[in-house]
């Protein structure tokens, strides 16, 4: 039996990793599968949504159009009722939310549907191609929710069960688990950072609904790369229990319970940072598009204004500078033990954020006095917030592989990915403020936020830490890793 990688103990017991021949750049070679399926899930998912509220603002939602949009009247009417009139830019931001909110509430059903009957390869295949199939339907502005309907059941199918994959490359104890999230979370940046940058000057320049197809294609060249790749990637769950390696008929344990209730109340605090980490795709569009002198090169002469478009790809952009400094200083924290722990960093996480909006009140007094801010307070926000996305939500992803029970990895995986749910709807209510407050004030409410859910990870630090014990000591992962014949 051939393993992706050999584990031996030290004199301290603590678990050591020895590359195999069959690692690549020190992982397994399951990981770069992964990492470029998701890319191009990626570049569909943040293709579609650098064009979204754009495209409803300045196309679809205005008068001569919006009419002939399928189920147009019944959504507007139901929104209204709860919240009174809507402008444009407030039914965009509430349609935006919503969007972005049921796109992470379906993982939930997507996890059931892996761990129980279909397995994570088939549910992933699946998933790509109904979010590839919606794509192509948004390229018919009649069909407008059709099309974002398909992407929600789509990427609930695929989200969940790919991440769990990942930490099914690495046996318990592999410390490298960490560090191939990160990776993999570069992955997931490439794909947005070529979507907004694609996408965005596609659908801008020749018609939205081209930009939507492009976003399509991508999704067709990320499952053929998967489907090529599966022979590096670990068993899943199913193949597993049909070889009579998993056995999920007894109860969960009282540990396990303790560790599932970490998760939950990591979740609900993970609710208010995704609320303010998702104003990137809703307010900020608006100020990079309204209250940001885009011009690069005015000062020798060409005044070339970049697309508004093209911010969605900065944080993603920052995410390639970031990720290989990060990893160097885990890495070398973790040689000292002064590595912090999970709850630690996604508490760091929280911190950075609300920093990086409070980077935005200057600029922000700036433009309420009716004046227009350089872009690069923009990209100043943007690079902490960036920062603080990198110390929680990829480490999130590698501790629900590491302490969520084996047999319940992909409802757990969706569960957290719920928690976006709930972070996103808020964040397209929290947006409908944005024309009813100042912009200073905004910024602020959003900076105070995040910094109180920060506070709140510390105050709870030591019963999570209880409860969740040693997190490098479980992992859902089959210890023959990747390659296991």
């Amino acid at each position: 039996m051939t393993t992706a990688i050999e584990q031996t103990t030290g004199g301290d017991g603590a678990g050591k990793q020895r590359p195999t021949p069959g690692d690549l750049f020190g992982h397994p070679r399951g990981l770069a599968v992964l990492f470029f399926t998701e890319m191009w899930e990626r570049f569909c998912y943040y293709g579609m949504r650098a064009l979204l509220v754009y495209y409803m603002t300045k196309y679809l939602f205005l008068a001569g159009q919006v009419e002939h949009v399928l189920g147009f009247a019944a959504v507007k009417g139901a929104i209204e009722s709860v919240f009174g009139a809507q402008s444009p830019q407030q039914l965009s931001s509430q349609i935006y939310g919503l969007y972005t909110a049921f796109v992470y509430l379906t993982p939930l059903a997507g996890g059931i549907l892996a761990d129980r009957y279909f397995g994570q390869r088939r549910t992933v295949i699946v998933g790509g191609i109904i979010m590839a199939i919606g794509e192509f339907v948004l390229m018919v502005p009649s069909l407008f929710y059709v099309g974002l309907l398909l992407l929600i059941l789509g990427n609930g199918a695929f989200k969940p069960n790919i991440s769990t994959q990942v930490g099914s490359l690495y046996p318990p104890g592999d410390l490298r688990r960490d560090r191939a999230f990160n990776i993999f979370y570069v992955g997931i940046n490439l794909g947005a950072f070529l979507a907004g940058i694609v996408c965005g000057t596609i659908g801008e320049t020749y018609g939205w609904q081209w930009g939507f197809g492009a976003a399509g294609l991508g999704m067709i060249g990320g499952l053929v790369q998967y489907i090529v790749g599966l022979k590096h990637l670990a068993p899943d769950n199913v193949a597993r229990r049909k070889e009579g390696k998993v056995h999920d008929d007894h109860p969960l344990t009282k540990v396990e319970w303790q560790r599932v209730f970490a998760l939950v109340v990591l979740c609900i605090l993970n609710v208010s940072f995704w609320a303010v980490y998702e104003q990137q795709g809703n307010t900020l569009a608006l100020w990079a598009d309204n209250n940001s002198d885009r011009h690069i090169f005015k000062l020798v002469g060409l005044g070339w204004e970049m697309p508004a478009t093209w911010f969605q790809s900065v944080n993603p952009g920052f995410i390639f500078a970031f990720t290989p400094f990060i990893n160097v200083l885990w890495e070398r924290q973790a040689k000292k033990g002064t590595e912090p722990s999970s709850v630690t960093k996604m508490a760091i996480g929280c911190f950075v954020l609300g920093i990086s909006f409070l980077v935005m009140l200057l600029p922000a007094k700036l433009v309420d006095r009716g004046g227009v801010a350089s872009m690069w307070w923009l990209i100043g926000c943007t690079a902490l917030l960036t920062l603080g996305e990198i110390y929680l939500s990829p480490v999130g992803l590698s501790l629900v592989t590491k302490i969520a029970p084996p047999r319940i990895v992909s409802l757990m995986m969706g569960f957290w990915l719920g928690s976006s749910f709930f972070g996103n709807y808020l964040s397209g209510f929290l947006g409908t403020y944005w024309e009813k407050m100042s912009h200073s004030a905004f910024f602020g409410m959003l900076a105070a936020i995040s910094l109180a859910t920060g506070v709140l990870m510390i105050v709870l630090y030591s019963p999570l830490k209880k409860a969740i014990g040693d997190e490098n000591a479980t992992s859902t992962a089959p210890v023959g890793g990747a390659g296991d014949t």
